[in-house]
């Protein structure tokens, strides 16, 4: 009976686990702050040429910097809890503590069960974070940058040069578009058959935005004959495109200063209009998978950090905690590439690194006695 007293597992919410999630927020935060000022400090070295070549003011650079800020936290906060996992668990096995839980009864899926409670609160904190400040920051940094910085207006999702838009019937190509003056320049629209046989071909030179509609000059048209033979002639029309300079312009924001609703607005327009959303679509994904970093990490550090067997072995846990974690950014940059290039769907592209690391995790996990 005595015996069964003792080793009573403690409720969650313990002592023992106020203990641990204390402990760990501080190391948490604290690695939060340092990496990223390390961010901030890489950034503006990489930087450093354009910022002097664009001759901007002191404080234009710092408030470039200051709205990367939250981008950057997003971006590090799975950094900084695999090491806070590490440094604060690795902690307590050099000074005798996880030896001390153990024999109070405690094992290790029990001592870690607060800090993975705590990973999904992180977890949920990150996708309110990237949906609330993230990409309000990132749009001001975006504007600093293009506009003050490079001293150029924003571009188009296929850039303010070759844009092709898919029409009623038609395939529109547009050399350029200059959102400074709503105005397009180079417009060549190509009218279909039914069978997709090329109709006619119309030119126009300049477009400009009325406020309404876009309204344009005289333009040539080229109309395909039955006898294979092609008539030219002058014609004076509207120009048939839907999209205006705003919508233009939106097209022009990385996938950062959208939050998951207003991008999942974007792909649904984009796809009415027949334009191509895949790279938009991994991106939807992404922003689902990305919060769930913490929870991944954890679950693959703790087992390397609770280790029983601790002196050396702690350094080596730590090296290869770390490589796993590294191995996940590169798998993850390669699913995305594949995503973005159309070559795995947009769900496969941005889960898979997830699904491979929580498998590992939990095999980890599990497999630690």
């Amino acid at each position: 009976m005595e015996n069964t007293a003792r080793y009573t597992l403690p409720p969650l919410g313990s002592t023992v686990d106020r203990y641990l999630v204390n402990g760990f927020l501080r190391v948490f935060f604290a690695s939060l702050v340092c990496f990223t000022s390390l961010f901030a400090v890489v950034e503006f070295f990489d930087r450093i040429g354009t910022l002097i070549e664009s001759e901007i003011s002191v404080s234009t650079a710092l408030r470039y910097l200051v709205y990367k800020i939250p981008l950057s936290i997003s971006r590090i906060i799975g950094f900084a809890t695999l090491f806070s996992t590490l440094f604060f668990l690795g902690m307590l096995s050099k000074t005798q503590e996880i030896t001390a839980m153990r024999a109070g009864g405690l094992s290790t899926k029990r001592i870690s069960l607060p800090l993975l409670c705590l990973s999904f609160l992180i977890c949920i904190s990150t996708f309110i974070w990237n949906e609330g400040l993230v990409p309000v920051f990132a749009h001001r940094a975006q504007t600093i940058y293009k506009t003050e910085i490079k001293k150029k207006q924003q571009q188009s999702l296929f850039g303010t040069k070759d844009i092709w838009i898919r029409g009623e019937d038609s395939f529109i190509n547009i050399d350029s578009f200059d959102p400074k003056d709503n105005t397009l320049e180079g417009i060549t629209i190509f009218s279909l058959n039914r069978d997709f046989s090329l109709q006619r071909l119309i030119g126009v030179p300049t477009a400009s935005w009325t406020g309404e509609t876009w309204e344009s000059e005289s333009g040539t048209e080229w109309r395909f004959l039955p006898d294979g033979k092609m008539a030219q002639q002058k014609v004076t029309m509207p120009v048939t495109i839907s999209e205006t300079p705003n919508d233009l312009m939106l097209l022009a924001h990385d996938a950062e200063e959208f939050t998951f609703f207003d991008l999942q607005k974007q792909i649904a327009d984009m796809k009415s209009k027949g334009m191509d959303a895949t790279a938009y679509e991994v991106d939807l994904q992404i922003k689902l998978a990305i919060p769930f970093i913490s929870p991944l990490m954890i679950l693959i550090a703790m087992p390397f950090a609770l280790r029983k067997h601790a002196g050396s072995g702690i350094a080596l846990s730590f090296g290869v905690a770390v490589l796993i974690g590294f191995g996940y950014w590169v798998l993850s940059a390669f699913c995305f590439s594949l995503g973005h290039s159309g070559a795995l769907p947009a769900a496969i592209a941005a889960w898979l690194p997830n699904s491979i690391f929580a498998l590992i995790g939990i095999y980890s996990f599990t497999s630690e006695e």
